[in-house]
Protein backbone atom coordinates (compact mmCIF):
# COMPACT_ATOMS: atom_id res chain seq x y z
CA UNK A 1 0.00 0.00 0.00
CA UNK A 2 1.38 3.50 -0.72
CA UNK A 3 1.22 6.62 1.07
CA UNK A 4 -1.60 8.57 -1.11
CA UNK A 5 -1.11 12.37 -1.77
CA UNK A 6 -2.72 14.96 -3.57
CA UNK A 7 -1.30 18.34 -5.32
CA UNK A 8 -3.14 21.02 -6.50
CA UNK A 9 -2.61 24.39 -8.26
CA UNK A 10 -4.32 27.42 -9.06
CA UNK A 11 -2.21 29.24 -11.85
CA UNK A 12 1.04 31.14 -11.56
CA UNK A 13 2.28 34.77 -12.60
CA UNK A 14 3.28 38.06 -10.99
CA UNK A 15 1.07 37.64 -7.84
CA UNK A 16 2.33 40.63 -6.22
CA UNK A 17 1.88 40.83 -2.76
CA UNK A 18 0.98 45.00 -3.07
CA UNK A 19 -1.88 44.17 -5.49
CA UNK A 20 -3.15 41.62 -3.01
CA UNK A 21 -5.29 42.47 -0.40
CA UNK A 22 -5.01 40.39 2.96
CA UNK A 23 -8.49 39.81 2.60
CA UNK A 24 -7.88 38.38 -0.93
CA UNK A 25 -4.95 36.12 0.00
CA UNK A 26 -7.07 34.39 2.82
CA UNK A 27 -9.66 33.46 0.27
CA UNK A 28 -7.41 31.74 -1.73
CA UNK A 29 -5.99 30.07 0.87
CA UNK A 30 -9.00 28.64 2.58
CA UNK A 31 -10.30 27.51 -1.19
CA UNK A 32 -7.11 25.78 -1.88
CA UNK A 33 -7.10 24.21 1.49
CA UNK A 34 -10.47 22.85 0.89
CA UNK A 35 -9.53 21.40 -2.14
CA UNK A 36 -6.76 19.34 -0.91
CA UNK A 37 -9.15 18.13 1.80
CA UNK A 38 -11.27 16.99 -0.59
CA UNK A 39 -8.73 14.75 -2.62
CA UNK A 40 -7.48 13.45 0.77
CA UNK A 41 -11.03 12.57 1.64
CA UNK A 42 -11.50 10.87 -1.49
CA UNK A 43 -8.13 9.34 -1.47
CA UNK A 44 -8.52 8.09 1.90
CA UNK A 45 -11.72 6.16 1.17
CA UNK A 46 -10.02 4.08 -1.24
CA UNK A 47 -10.71 6.36 -4.08
CA UNK A 48 -8.58 6.18 -7.76
CA UNK A 49 -5.91 8.76 -8.45
CA UNK A 50 -7.79 9.54 -11.32
CA UNK A 51 -10.84 10.26 -9.57
CA UNK A 52 -9.36 12.45 -7.21
CA UNK A 53 -7.50 14.80 -9.51
CA UNK A 54 -11.28 15.24 -11.75
CA UNK A 55 -12.74 16.27 -8.63
CA UNK A 56 -10.50 18.45 -7.35
CA UNK A 57 -10.19 19.90 -10.88
CA UNK A 58 -13.53 20.25 -10.93
CA UNK A 59 -14.26 21.77 -7.84
CA UNK A 60 -11.35 24.43 -9.00
CA UNK A 61 -13.63 24.76 -11.93
CA UNK A 62 -16.58 25.59 -9.39
CA UNK A 63 -14.29 28.18 -7.83
CA UNK A 64 -14.54 31.89 -9.32
CA UNK A 65 -11.21 33.00 -7.58
CA UNK A 66 -9.86 30.89 -10.52
CA UNK A 67 -9.66 30.71 -14.18
CA UNK A 68 -11.14 27.77 -15.54
CA UNK A 69 -15.63 27.01 -15.68
CA UNK A 70 -16.56 29.80 -13.88
CA UNK A 71 -14.74 32.35 -13.54
CA UNK A 72 -12.78 31.81 -16.67
CA UNK A 73 -11.02 34.52 -18.60
CA UNK A 74 -12.13 36.23 -21.89
CA UNK A 75 -11.18 35.90 -25.26
CA UNK A 76 -10.57 39.17 -27.28
CA UNK A 77 -14.16 38.93 -28.82
CA UNK A 78 -15.46 39.01 -25.55
CA UNK A 79 -16.03 35.31 -25.37
CA UNK A 80 -15.62 32.02 -23.29
CA UNK A 81 -13.13 29.28 -24.78
CA UNK A 82 -11.93 26.46 -22.24
CA UNK A 83 -9.95 23.09 -22.45
CA UNK A 84 -9.10 20.67 -20.47
CA UNK A 85 -7.41 17.40 -20.14
CA UNK A 86 -7.18 14.19 -17.62
CA UNK A 87 -4.51 10.71 -17.97
CA UNK A 88 -4.36 7.92 -15.64
CA UNK A 89 -0.77 7.02 -14.90
CA UNK A 90 -1.90 3.37 -14.74
CA UNK A 91 -3.19 2.74 -18.52
CA UNK A 92 -1.68 5.95 -20.12
CA UNK A 93 -5.26 6.26 -21.38
CA UNK A 94 -5.98 10.02 -21.91
CA UNK A 95 -8.77 12.10 -22.72
CA UNK A 96 -9.34 16.37 -23.77
CA UNK A 97 -11.60 18.85 -24.68
CA UNK A 98 -10.59 22.21 -26.20
CA UNK A 99 -12.27 25.25 -27.79
CA UNK A 100 -15.50 24.84 -25.76
CA UNK A 101 -18.12 26.75 -24.74
CA UNK A 102 -21.09 25.11 -23.57
CA UNK A 103 -19.73 23.21 -20.71
CA UNK A 104 -19.76 23.92 -17.49
CA UNK A 105 -17.09 21.38 -15.81
CA UNK A 106 -14.77 20.91 -18.89
CA UNK A 107 -12.57 18.26 -16.96
CA UNK A 108 -15.49 15.64 -16.31
CA UNK A 109 -16.03 16.29 -20.96
CA UNK A 110 -12.30 15.24 -20.46
CA UNK A 111 -13.02 12.16 -18.55
CA UNK A 112 -15.95 10.78 -20.40
CA UNK A 113 -13.57 11.33 -23.56
CA UNK A 114 -11.29 9.23 -21.78
CA UNK A 115 -13.32 6.63 -21.03
CA UNK A 116 -16.01 6.63 -23.68
CA UNK A 117 -14.63 7.61 -26.78
CA UNK A 118 -11.70 6.05 -29.15
CA UNK A 119 -10.17 9.62 -29.19
CA UNK A 120 -7.70 11.87 -26.58
CA UNK A 121 -8.71 15.22 -27.96
CA UNK A 122 -12.20 16.62 -29.11
CA UNK A 123 -12.58 20.38 -29.62
CA UNK A 124 -15.21 22.58 -30.20
CA UNK A 125 -19.01 22.01 -31.34
CA UNK A 126 -17.48 17.87 -31.90
CA UNK A 127 -16.83 17.85 -27.74
CA UNK A 128 -19.49 19.95 -26.76
CA UNK A 129 -21.90 17.41 -29.14
CA UNK A 130 -20.25 14.15 -27.58
CA UNK A 131 -20.59 15.46 -23.74
CA UNK A 132 -24.29 16.31 -24.28
CA UNK A 133 -24.30 12.67 -25.13
CA UNK A 134 -22.70 11.58 -22.58
CA UNK A 135 -25.44 13.33 -20.30
CA UNK A 136 -23.12 16.86 -19.58
CA UNK A 137 -25.96 19.14 -20.17
CA UNK A 138 -24.99 22.10 -21.86
CA UNK A 139 -24.65 25.19 -20.45
CA UNK A 140 -25.38 29.39 -21.60
CA UNK A 141 -21.43 30.71 -21.61
CA UNK A 142 -22.94 33.58 -18.91
CA UNK A 143 -22.10 31.03 -16.38
CA UNK A 144 -18.48 31.61 -16.40
CA UNK A 145 -18.76 35.33 -16.29
CA UNK A 146 -17.50 37.25 -13.87
CA UNK A 147 -17.21 41.16 -13.35
CA UNK A 148 -13.65 41.37 -12.48
CA UNK A 149 -12.48 38.77 -15.39
CA UNK A 150 -14.35 41.35 -17.35
CA UNK A 151 -12.86 44.21 -16.02
CA UNK A 152 -9.48 42.60 -16.74
CA UNK A 153 -10.53 41.74 -20.65
CA UNK A 154 -11.12 46.03 -21.11
CA UNK A 155 -8.03 46.32 -18.87
CA UNK A 156 -6.14 43.95 -21.93
CA UNK A 157 -7.96 45.46 -24.70
CA UNK A 158 -6.60 48.71 -23.37
CA UNK A 159 -3.45 48.08 -22.91
CA UNK A 160 -2.59 46.38 -26.57
CA UNK A 161 -3.93 49.86 -28.03
CA UNK A 162 -1.67 51.82 -25.97
CA UNK A 163 1.31 49.62 -25.17
CA UNK A 164 4.64 50.68 -26.40
CA UNK A 165 7.34 48.37 -27.18
CA UNK A 166 9.09 48.76 -23.78
CA UNK A 167 6.45 49.10 -21.56
CA UNK A 168 5.87 46.32 -19.36
CA UNK A 169 2.43 44.26 -20.21
CA UNK A 170 0.01 43.67 -17.22
CA UNK A 171 0.78 40.27 -16.38
CA UNK A 172 -1.53 39.65 -13.54
CA UNK A 173 -4.35 40.63 -16.05
CA UNK A 174 -2.84 38.70 -18.73
CA UNK A 175 -1.26 35.76 -17.80
CA UNK A 176 -0.93 32.11 -16.33
CA UNK A 177 -4.66 31.48 -15.00
CA UNK A 178 -4.71 27.37 -14.82
CA UNK A 179 -6.06 24.66 -12.57
CA UNK A 180 -4.56 21.27 -12.48
CA UNK A 181 -4.40 17.91 -10.07
CA UNK A 182 -2.03 15.59 -9.93
CA UNK A 183 -2.35 12.55 -7.24
CA UNK A 184 -0.73 9.10 -6.26
CA UNK A 185 -3.85 6.22 -4.46
CA UNK A 186 -3.37 3.91 -2.29
CA UNK A 187 -3.12 1.30 -4.97
CA UNK A 188 0.03 2.72 -6.79
CA UNK A 189 -1.76 4.38 -9.42
CA UNK A 190 -0.86 8.13 -10.75
CA UNK A 191 -2.81 10.47 -12.27
CA UNK A 192 -2.93 14.32 -13.40
CA UNK A 193 -5.46 16.73 -14.89
CA UNK A 194 -5.41 20.22 -16.26
CA UNK A 195 -8.16 23.01 -16.89
CA UNK A 196 -7.98 27.03 -18.20
CA UNK A 197 -9.97 29.31 -19.18
CA UNK A 198 -6.48 30.42 -21.07
CA UNK A 199 -5.25 33.85 -21.41
CA UNK A 200 -6.99 37.03 -20.99
CA UNK A 201 -7.42 38.55 -24.49
CA UNK A 202 -6.40 35.55 -26.17
CA UNK A 203 -7.50 35.30 -30.04
CA UNK A 204 -10.48 33.26 -30.68
CA UNK A 205 -9.69 29.72 -31.70
CA UNK A 206 -6.14 29.49 -29.13
CA UNK A 207 -5.38 26.54 -27.92
CA UNK A 208 -2.67 26.23 -24.75
CA UNK A 209 -0.66 23.30 -23.33
CA UNK A 210 -3.26 22.35 -20.96
CA UNK A 211 -5.19 19.90 -22.96
CA UNK A 212 -1.81 18.88 -25.00
CA UNK A 213 -0.71 15.79 -23.67
CA UNK A 214 3.26 15.75 -22.79
CA UNK A 215 2.72 19.72 -22.46
CA UNK A 216 0.36 20.80 -20.10
CA UNK A 217 -0.49 17.31 -18.58
CA UNK A 218 1.07 13.76 -18.25
CA UNK A 219 1.10 10.91 -16.00
CA UNK A 220 3.02 7.44 -16.04
CA UNK A 221 3.46 5.18 -12.92
CA UNK A 222 6.51 4.18 -14.14
CA UNK A 223 7.24 7.75 -13.27
CA UNK A 224 5.36 10.81 -12.88
CA UNK A 225 2.34 13.01 -12.46
CA UNK A 226 2.73 16.18 -13.91
CA UNK A 227 -0.01 19.43 -14.58
CA UNK A 228 1.58 22.79 -15.48
CA UNK A 229 0.62 26.97 -15.09
CA UNK A 230 2.57 29.30 -17.18
CA UNK A 231 3.26 30.99 -20.53
CA UNK A 232 1.22 27.87 -22.40
CA UNK A 233 2.85 28.38 -26.22
CA UNK A 234 6.58 27.85 -24.48
CA UNK A 235 5.32 24.51 -22.49
CA UNK A 236 3.84 23.12 -25.24
CA UNK A 237 7.67 24.08 -27.44
CA UNK A 238 9.34 22.55 -25.02
CA UNK A 239 6.76 19.64 -24.14
CA UNK A 240 7.50 20.61 -20.32
CA UNK A 241 5.47 17.84 -18.51
CA UNK A 242 6.57 15.06 -20.54
CA UNK A 243 10.27 16.15 -20.54
CA UNK A 244 10.17 15.94 -16.94
CA UNK A 245 8.97 12.07 -17.20
CA UNK A 246 11.68 11.71 -19.37
CA UNK A 247 14.54 13.43 -17.19
CA UNK A 248 13.42 10.69 -14.95
CA UNK A 249 12.83 7.88 -17.00
CA UNK A 250 16.57 8.05 -19.25
CA UNK A 251 18.47 10.58 -17.38
CA UNK A 252 17.92 9.17 -13.53
CA UNK A 253 17.46 12.38 -12.51
CA UNK A 254 15.39 12.25 -9.24
CA UNK A 255 11.81 14.02 -9.10
CA UNK A 256 12.89 17.74 -7.48
CA UNK A 257 16.16 17.65 -9.72
CA UNK A 258 13.77 16.88 -13.17
CA UNK A 259 11.31 19.71 -12.49
CA UNK A 260 13.54 22.38 -11.46
CA UNK A 261 15.68 21.43 -14.39
CA UNK A 262 12.39 22.04 -16.54
CA UNK A 263 11.27 25.07 -14.61
CA UNK A 264 14.07 26.74 -13.71
CA UNK A 265 16.45 26.08 -16.21
CA UNK A 266 15.07 25.00 -19.69
CA UNK A 267 11.49 27.04 -19.47
CA UNK A 268 13.47 30.48 -19.19
CA UNK A 269 15.49 30.11 -21.93
CA UNK A 270 12.39 30.85 -24.18
CA UNK A 271 11.06 33.31 -21.84
CA UNK A 272 8.72 30.54 -20.12
CA UNK A 273 7.56 31.49 -16.97
CA UNK A 274 5.34 29.41 -14.64
CA UNK A 275 5.70 26.30 -12.84
CA UNK A 276 4.51 22.46 -12.34
CA UNK A 277 2.98 20.62 -9.63
CA UNK A 278 4.37 16.69 -9.97
CA UNK A 279 4.35 13.58 -7.77
CA UNK A 280 6.13 10.75 -8.94
CA UNK A 281 5.84 6.86 -7.95
CA UNK A 282 7.13 7.23 -4.69
CA UNK A 283 5.01 9.57 -3.55
CA UNK A 284 7.16 12.55 -3.46
CA UNK A 285 5.86 16.00 -3.75
CA UNK A 286 7.24 18.85 -6.13
CA UNK A 287 5.57 22.56 -6.64
CA UNK A 288 8.41 24.96 -8.74
CA UNK A 289 7.54 27.99 -10.45
CA UNK A 290 9.74 30.59 -11.75
CA UNK A 291 6.92 33.28 -11.53
CA UNK A 292 6.79 35.91 -8.25
CA UNK A 293 4.04 33.49 -7.25
CA UNK A 294 1.57 30.16 -7.72
CA UNK A 295 -1.24 29.10 -5.91
CA UNK A 296 -0.72 25.37 -5.36
CA UNK A 297 -1.28 23.09 -2.51
CA UNK A 298 -0.97 19.59 -1.49
CA UNK A 299 -1.47 16.95 1.66
CA UNK A 300 -0.90 13.76 2.70
CA UNK A 301 -3.56 11.11 3.58
CA UNK A 302 -3.94 11.54 7.26
CA UNK A 303 -2.20 15.18 7.21
CA UNK A 304 -3.06 18.66 7.22
CA UNK A 305 -3.03 20.22 3.89
CA UNK A 306 -0.13 22.71 3.42
CA UNK A 307 -0.24 25.44 1.20
CA UNK A 308 0.77 28.75 -0.53
CA UNK A 309 0.97 31.36 -3.01
CA UNK A 310 4.73 32.98 -2.95
CA UNK A 311 8.37 31.92 -2.37
CA UNK A 312 8.81 29.48 0.37
CA UNK A 313 5.63 30.03 2.24
CA UNK A 314 3.25 27.31 2.95
CA UNK A 315 0.08 27.36 5.43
Amino acid sequence: MHKAVIAIHGGAGAITRAQFSPEKELLYIKALSEIVEAGQALLAAGGSALDAVTEAVRLLEECPLFNAGIGAVFTHDGTHELDACVMDGNTLEAGAVAGVSHIRNPILAARHVLEHSPHVLLIGKGAENFAQQQGLEPVSPDIFFTQERWDQLQRARANDQTVLDHDEPINPDTKFGTVGAVALDQYGNLAAATSTGGMTNKMPGRVGDSPIIGAGCYANNANVAVSCTGTGEVFMKTLAAYDIAALMEYGGLSLQQATERVVMEKLPVLQGSGGVIAIDSEGNVALPFNSEGMYRGYGYVGDSPSVGIYNSQEH
